[in-house]
């Protein structure tokens, strides 16, 4: 049975007349707060900096799920900072972080890539109840809104109200769609999309295909079956593949990218549930740990509900409030 559209988001959001920064700020609320009440309570005003401090900062940021690894670096660069004179004051703290975090992005690496001639094919993958078909449609509209025309194959066959939902998706967006019954071979439905694709010049070929648990090894291998029957179709493909994580299971999402990449070459992610998780702070994480770049943010339940990761955006909107 197709879902109540209402449900699936696809009313009109006011948001669209916020700007980026505060989308952001909105997004980030549940991580900001955990963090600023954190960070004021330890940087309090005439405190000196020393040892005792430095490791509640790392027990503040480790509890924004920012990760050990990231947390341990980011607290010994601020003690060399401190020890060499750069700062001296509790208060130049968070500035300094600021500039730290927000530097560990490139720009280049952050752009989606896009074929240099013939369609663009997208592939979308992640394990069950990630979000994914839902980023899917937010990529497609994302896509739409920058004029380029789209494709939307539906290659999770297993679950017939996964095909219903991406066509009610596709008609929201006004884009065309491939699918085939429910039980279908998903590769079968993967090339056939490419070949709509080329047939209709479509600019881009977004992909969703089933959810799928990092540990299912057989179904691992399935969507390697999958990309290989797409590369005999466009050799170059895919262009992308851009794994939607749960940002509220935090650094669960960091294992879960890390089993993703052995079976597929994982070239960005998107970090869906961003406004409704408490461990937003899981972005700074996932750059210190894996070599793939955020290249969309889910900030929202509405289909317009999706922005590329702006890192000094998103740095300032999380300390906005200290």
């Amino acid at each position: 049975m197709i879902c109540n559209p209402e449900a699936l988001g696809l009313r009109k959001d006011a948001s669209e007349s916020m700007g980026l920064f505060d989308l952001f700020k909105k997004g980030l609320s549940k991580t900001r707060d955990k963090l600023v009440a954190g960070f004021r309570r330890v940087l309090a005003f005439g405190r000196r900096i020393d040892e005792a401090l430095l490791q509640e900062l790392a027990d503040t940021m480790l509890a924004a799920d920012m990760g050990p690894r990231a947390v341990q670096s980011l607290q010994n660069e601020i003690r060399t900072a401190w020890k060499a004179g750069e700062i001296s004051e509790a208060q130049e703290i968070v500035p300094f972080l600021k500039r730290r975090i927000a530097g560990t992005w490139s720009a280049g690496d952050r752009a989606l890539r896009m074929a240099a001639s013939g369609p663009t094919v997208i592939f979308v993958v992640g394990i069950n109840g990630s979000g994914k078909t839902t980023s899917t449609a937010k990529i497609c509209n994302h896509l739409r809104k920058q004029k380029r025309s789209v494709l939307l194959g539906a290659c999770d066959t297993y679950r017939a109200a996964a095909i219903d939902q991406l066509v009610i998706w596709a008609d929201r967006c006004g884009v065309d769609i491939v699918k085939h019954q429910p039980g279908s071979d998903p590769a079968a439905v993967a090339f056939d999309a490419c070949e709509a694709g080329i047939a209709r010049k479509a600019d881009v070929i977004i992909l969703d295909t089933a959810g799928r648990l990092h540990t299912q090894d057989h179904l691992m291998r399935e969507l390697n079956k999958i990309f290989r029957v797409v590369q005999k179709r466009i050799p170059e493909a895919p262009h992308e593949t851009l794994l939607v994580l749960d940002a509220t299971i935090g650094q669960n999402a960091i294992n879960q990218a890390k089993v993703f990449s052995q079976a597929c070459r994982v070239t960005g992610l998107m970090l869906a549930k961003l406004d409704g998780s408490a461990k937003g702070g899981i972005v700074v994480g996932i750059r210190d740990q894996l070599d793939i770049p955020v290249k969309f943010v889910g900030l929202g339940e509405t289909i317009d509900d999706i922005e590329p990761f702006d890192p000094d955006t998103f740095v300032e909107a999380l300390f906005s409030d200290l």
